[in-house]
């Protein structure tokens, strides 16, 4: 066996890629690492309240340049141990050497946890700064796929772009990125933020006749604050669509008519996917639980969950 891993995790988990492909459309929420005791007890708190709604699984962000590595890893060793939610730790190359990335993959796989989302990750301090590689590491998302999946028995997602990674030079160039992590290995794959339907459409479309049919869920966001619009752009690497921007600046003096019309917006754009066949819808929560509840309250209402 590859790294000196186990061959078979102790008490595996489901993985994530199975469950996707057999159980659509799945429903699952995404969380970041605390980094202050207020935060911490603000996250513990979202997922209690969300651990009632049996999402399929949750995830677990990684701070940029690894910031959060140790905390990003204890606390899916926590859900994975203290709770009844399936985890998966994301995990990105920056700033590591390939034997720091077998050290963090031995701790998951040490408690069972067998599925990561595999992203090459932003510079520290600059997201839209140059990439630079760890001598020791590893330069795109496909090797750190491999590097995964030759670790031991574990499920691999990727990120996907709905408008194209903000350093691919264009969409065609984007597409044909995703399909080597799909082929490298990567059995799903989980957009960035999006405001429009149409845009994980066009995504899907084109993923599909590059020849690649590897599943891939919609990342939703609901704007439940204005600031939330300016904190997109940086968080998706692309434009606020300026149609829907319109509507929120309508209302922009009363932040409760700003909340009321995120949560409509999110609700109508996730009741579309479905209806277009989404494998499953991945909500960004920012460790807060109160608008991904009204989103899948709504969806539930329309028997969509």
């Amino acid at each position: 066996m590859a790294l000196g891993l186990p061959s078979v995790l102790p008490n595996p988990q489901p993985a994530i890629g199975e469950l996707i492909r057999d159980r659509q459309p799945t429903f699952s929420f995404e969380f970041f690492p605390p980094k202050t005791e207020v935060g911490e007890r603000l996250l513990w708190q979202a997922i209690r309240e969300l651990e009632s709604l049996r999402p399929s699984f949750v995830s677990i962000t990684y701070g940029a340049g690894g910031s959060t590595r140790d905390t990003t890893v204890a606390v899916t060793e926590r859900i994975a141990t203290d709770t009844t939610l399936l985890p998966m730790a994301h995990l990105t190359a920056v700033n590591h050497s390939v034997a720091e990335l077998r050290h963090v993959i031995g701790r998951l796989a040490g408690v069972g946890v067998r599925n990561v989302l595999a992203v090459r990750g932003d510079p520290p301090g600059n997201p839209g700064g140059e990439w630079v590689r760890h001598p020791e590491g590893v330069d795109y998302a496909e090797d750190l796929v491999r590097l995964v999946r030759d670790s031991g028995d574990f499920s691999v997602g990727v990120a996907a772009f709905p408008y194209k990674h903000p350093r691919s030079p264009d969409v065609a160039s984007d597409t044909a990125q995703f399909v080597r992590k799909c082929r490298a290995g990567a059995e799903f794959a989980i957009t960035q933020m999006f405001f429009e339907a149409d845009d994980y459409l066009r995504l899907r479309d084109r993923v599909a006749a590059a020849g690649c049919d590897t599943p891939i869920l919609a990342g939703v966001m609901p704007v439940t604050q204005i600031a939330t619009i300016e904190r997109s752009v940086q968080l998706s690497g692309a434009p606020f669509p300026p149609a829907l921007a319109a509507r929120f600046e309508r209302v922009a003096d009363d932040p409760e008519a700003v909340r009321r019309l995120g949560i409509e917006q999110a609700s109508d754009m996730c009741r579309r996917l479905l209806d277009e066949g989404v494998p499953g819808i991945h909500f960004i929560t920012l460790n807060r639980s109160t608008a991904t509840r009204e989103v899948w309250q709504n969806l539930k209402a329309g028997a969509r969950v």
